[in-house]
């Protein structure tokens, strides 16, 4: 197998260490040395793709190392899964507050720890799973994160962007799809399709139920990156609000579940 060019070696930033640079990119630090050093084997276009998104590198420079690498470039399109580097250098500088950046299909493909202390890690999911929308009708796991109340409204929210989706992408698309399948599985997904409603937007204020904190009513702003569709949804809390309070007592708190103690045994009388 033919090893790295050395042209490779340029995108590492310099002001990172070899092993900095490795954990950005999800491998062993051996295994960024012997790329470095043009002693390793080609690296898979996996490897290639953890690669580019670790360094940040923008669509271009994605290319260029494929290419480098003797692997030909992803095809660029709204359902590409590079995040554009603007949005990680926002992203990581929130870590004070919960975040993620999501496809226009409603996947998450980046949190940070404290949106992932809100939500749990939802880029855990495989297939169309990894869609929220399409989570809202087959898991009622998913609806438990949200106030019941609002239920009714996400409901026809969630119907209403796939419809727009699937009719914007065309019936070959992964939008299409996933309607598609929903249709089949969902009783309450065909009711809300047939009656073809669309125009149905979030709410700039959204309820968690978190099963520590309680309640939490945040503010989402959301920034486009209009070149890949992709969303960086930004969650807050006014200042003062019982809702803020909670947000530091989650940050506090973490990813970690707080347990309860058992109840005691019950007292057995001796006979």
């Amino acid at each position: 197998m033919p090893s790295t060019p050395p042209e490779t070696r340029r995108v590492s930033p310099s002001a990172l260490r070899r092993e900095e640079v490795a954990v950005l990119c999800h491998m062993s630090t051996d295994y960024y040395a012997r790329l470095e050093r043009e002693r390793g084997p080609q690296p898979s276009e996996q490897m290639i793709v953890s690669i580019a998104q670790g360094l940040h590198l923008s669509l271009d420079e994605r290319d260029h190392l494929f290419r480098l690498s003797g692997h030909t470039p992803p095809a660029r399109c709204t359902t590409g899964e590079h995040i554009g580097p603007a949005l990680l250098r926002i992203l990581d500088r929130l870590d004070d507050t919960p975040a993620e950046i999501v496809t226009e299909l409603g996947e998450t493909l980046r949190q940070t720890p404290r949106g992932v202390a809100l939500t749990g890690d939802t880029t855990r999911y495989t297939g169309l799973a990894r869609s929220i929308g399409y989570r809202w009708f087959t898991d009622p796991a998913t609806r438990a994160l949200y106030v019941a109340d609002d239920h009714p409204f996400l409901f026809r929210m969630f119907a209403s962007g796939l419809r727009e989706l699937a009719t914007l992408r065309g019936s070959g698309s992964r939008a299409a799809r996933c309607a598609e399948l929903l249709r089949d599985r969902s009783e309450e997904f065909r009711r809300l399709w047939d009656q073809h409603e669309v125009g149905v937007r979030p709410d700039q204020v959204k309820r968690f139920v978190h099963p520590d904190v309680g309640v939490l009513e945040l503010n989402c702003q959301r920034l486009l990156d209009p070149d890949q569709s992709h969303s960086l949804l930004v969650y807050t809390a006014a200042l003062g609000s019982e809702s803020h309070e909670r947000l530091r007592l989650l940050s506090v708190i973490g990813t970690q579940t707080l347990r309860r103690p058992a109840p005691p045994a019950p007292h057995r009388r001796n006979r």
